[in-house]
């Protein structure tokens, strides 16, 4: 008799719970055939969209940047601003808005 036959259902719930757990945590590891799998959750990327903007508009002060008062022109942008200030630098260059802007 295989001792392991009535532990299964147990064995199956915890890894159908897994991806719960990796999100909670950010982390967690399994074996596969012995072999350690570890799987890491993210956060979404939060800037991705379909988005446009006019810089020149935008940079009221026409320093090259576009500040975190000045992004609060557009509600979207203001929300997503720190996800875009890559530098924590409290300011937006074009690059980093490289994705944003209208064509």
């Amino acid at each position: 008799m295989n001792i392991f036959r009535p532990l299964l259902p147990a064995l199956l719930l915890c890894a159908a719970s897994a991806p719960a757990l990796a999100q909670e945590t950010g982390k967690a590891t399994f074996t596969d055939k012995g072999t350690p799998v570890t799987v890491t959750s993210e956060e979404p990327d939060s800037v991705r969209g379909d988005y446009h903007i006019d810089f020149a508009t935008l940079d009221r002060d026409h320093d090259g940047y576009i500040s975190r008062q000045e992004a609060q022109a557009n509600p979207t942008l203001a929300r997503e601003f720190d996800a875009l200030d890559s530098h924590r630098s409290g300011r937006l260059s074009r690059a980093q808005l490289e994705g944003w802007m209208k064509k």
